[in-house]
């Protein structure tokens, strides 16, 4: 601990000297240095108008050491997965994913039900587009099974005429 003692020449010069604290006995310390220890404050110059007790150290500029702050508080890990779903017009579907700059899988098949049950589950506003392109999907492939069935009849009957 230092006090700032002021002598009568230095109070004249105004330039503190800084002393360490008396480590002497206290029946060898004088009564003027004992109640500057027990104060722990700088003494009062004479020409000073603020009592000793109101003065205040000066807060040091910047971050106090072992204070938490926001950029010093425990940050949450995030993990950054992508996970790519991709159609045809035929209503096939793949899925791919991603975990950072790694493939964990690539061109898995997923049918197209599964597409449609997972989209309902992460959000309505995903559910409506993928269920529109599951729907345009499905008639594409009803009106070529359609036109499929009626190739089919026609072979049909060809046989049945070579049989005839």
């Amino acid at each position: 601990m230092t006090v700032d003692v002021l002598t009568h020449d230095e109070e004249t010069a105004e330039a503190p000297v800084s002393a360490p604290a008396p480590t002497a006995p206290a029946s060898e310390v004088s009564a003027d240095e004992a109640a500057v220890t027990e104060s722990a404050s700088p003494a009062p110059s004479e020409g000073s108008p603020e009592p000793a007790a109101e003065e205040a150290p000066k807060p040091k500029r910047g971050r106090p050491k072992g204070a938490a702050t926001a950029s010093t508080a425990k940050k949450t890990r995030t993990v950054e997965l992508i996970l790519t779903v991709t159609g045809t017009a035929d209503g096939e579907w793949q899925a791919e994913l991603k975990n950072g700059s790694k493939w964990v899988a690539k061109g898995l098949e997923i049918p197209a039900a599964a597409v449609s049950r997972a989209a309902k589950e992460l959000h309505s506003d995903l559910s409506g587009p993928i269920d529109e392109v599951i729907n345009q999907a499905r008639e594409a492939q009803a009106a070529k099974v359609a036109a499929l069935e009626a190739e089919l009849e026609k072979a049909k009957q060809a046989l049945a005429e070579l049989d005839a």
